[in-house]
């Protein structure tokens, strides 16, 4: 039995959207890259026919690991959550008690995880320590750095405007 992935219904459809620009545009470009490439004639020493081949076997190999993606992903409809109480999908808004800096995160995916965006990993130690915790209560998390106590200020289950 294959494993299901928890992924929102925003990370589904850029999976799905990436998984057809590889498929549709991406593969008959390299294709006929490597077309091009066997026409110019001894393929030993030709360059841009073994980039080509190259190219081919990285977009052939991440087609394979969106469609294995896709065919376990869980789809979560976090539009029907709601509360106070941190889950799958969550929009939290925290405080760090150190620096009083506020921070914004949604919990989402593994594969749709992307911290500098504010998605943050559903596996990651920040999340696993929000999970389950409601708007007002602290959590500590085990940073590189040392525990950090934040704050949860907000939770909710649409994105803020």
């Amino acid at each position: 039995m294959m494993e299901k992935i928890p992924i929102t219904r925003r990370g589904y459809d850029r999976l799905l959207a990436e998984l057809k620009q590889l498929k549709s545009v991406e593969r008959p470009r390299i294709i006929q890259a490597i077309a091009e490439a066997r026409a110019h004639g001894d393929l030993s020493e030709n360059a841009e026919y073994h980039a080509a081949k190259e190219q081919q076997g990285l977009n052939e190999s991440r087609i394979q690991e969106l469609d294995d993606i896709s065919n376990r992903a869980d789809v979560i409809d976090t539009s029907r959550f709601s509360g106070d109480e941190v889950k799958f999908g969550a929009h939290i808004t925290v405080r760090n008690e150190d620096d009083r800096k506020e921070h914004r995160w949604q919990i989402v995916g593994h594969y749709e995880a992307d911290a500098k965006a504010g998605l943050l990993s559903v596996m990651s130690p920040m999340a696993r320590a929000l999970i389950g915790r409601k708007q007002g209560d602290m959590v500590a998390v085990q940073a590189p750095g040392g525990e950090k106590e934040y704050t949860i200020l907000k939770v909710a289950y649409q994105p803020p405007k």
